[in-house]
């Protein structure tokens, strides 16, 4: 064996071998497969559904005969999305919607609900599945991080201009996108906006963290209504998600290869949302987490009801929901 084919090897090898310690093989996932009738006559709200977990759960919720609003920034992307689930889908299936959704612009936000409330009887799910992850600092156009604005605050005042609607169309269901990675994290209180220190992971988690924290809140403030709300981590999954992630240009060929091996595609990283949003399972159930279509046991932290009411009010004010 020559030697720069030897180093290849070497080399090549320790990459799995690091990436099978970073990520280990993750469970099987068995794939849902519910009536065709499931979802006849439902609205069902996807933020970003243009791509990864967002389109995969579009798609499925398409072949359930759902009426799928795919919320997006990206017009185009979304457009080109929308033609390629309904062709995977087939005829006599549900309809799908494009609306224009920005969650870095609270304007953009309030204008889509507008449009919603307006243009819809009813929604019987909402899935908040949009999200950036370790991007550059940058700021929202109302000047918060962008992670935290868009992951968090963007949809904290998405779901509460949709409430009345959910109220009315009860029972009806709420879902959250939330990671594993929030274990890294805390709310920082003292500069919640990052405005002293930027870590871009851990601005990650922290926002993450407030998803879980959210959820909990909102269960609560929900209960009797007949509005559930559950979280999700969906674990790793091959999405552009990491696209501010930079990995040398060497490593890239072995990267993608790994993530082949060890990470779930978006259609499996899809399942569980999608459990959430259809499953007679955890009809009722509000206030929990899932993984991998099973509840999950959280950390301390994401179960700290000071902690989550503390940050409701501090979000309320933030978006301009404040009395």
């Amino acid at each position: 064996m020559s030697a720069p084919l030897l180093i290849a090897a070497v080399v090549g090898g320790g990459v799995l071998l690091l990436m099978r310690r970073l990520f280990p093989r993750q469970k099987a996932v068995k794939l849902l497969r519910y009536s065709g009738e499931n979802m006849r006559g439902k609205t069902v709200i996807v933020t970003g559904a243009n791509s990864g977990i967002g389109k995969a759960l579009a798609g499925e919720l398409l072949k359930l005969r759902a009426r799928v609003i795919m919320a997006c920034r990206d017009l185009r992307s979304a457009e080109e999305a929308a033609q390629d689930i309904k062709k995977q889908a087939g005829p006599e299936n549900g309809e799908v919607v494009i609306k224009h959704l920005d969650l870095a612009s609270l304007r953009s936000i309030r204008n889509f609900c507008e449009e919603v409330t307006q243009e819809e009887s009813q929604v019987d799910v909402l899935i908040n599945n949009a999200g950036i992850y370790q991007c550059p600092y940058t700021k929202t156009d109302e000047g918060f991080e962008m992670q935290l604005g868009v992951n968090h605050l963007g949809h904290f005042l998405l779901t509460h201009l949709l409430l009345d609607l959910l109220k009315a169309s009860a029972p009806s269901r709420i879902v959250v996108v939330s990671s594993k990675l929030y274990k890294y994290g805390h709310i920082n209180f003292d500069d919640l906006n990052s405005e002293n220190n930027y870590n871009k992971a851990f601005c990650y988690s922290q926002s993450k963290l407030a998803n879980l924290l959210f959820t909990l809140e909102l269960a609560h403030r929900l209960e009797g209504t007949g509005v559930t709300v559950n979280a999700l981590t969906p674990g790793i999954v091959r999405t552009r998600l990491g696209r501010h992630i930079q990995i040398p240009l060497l490593a890239k060929p072995l990267f993608y290869l790994a993530s082949l091996v060890f990470f779930k595609s978006p259609l499996e990283g899809a399942q569980t949302p999608l459990y959430l949003a259809c499953s007679p399972e955890v009809e009722g159930v509000s206030g929990k987490c899932f993984a991998n279509c099973e509840e999950e046991e959280l950390l301390p932290k994401a179960t700290d009801e000071e902690a989550a009411k503390k940050l409701w009010d501090i979000s309320r004010r933030m978006v301009g929901l404040a009395d």
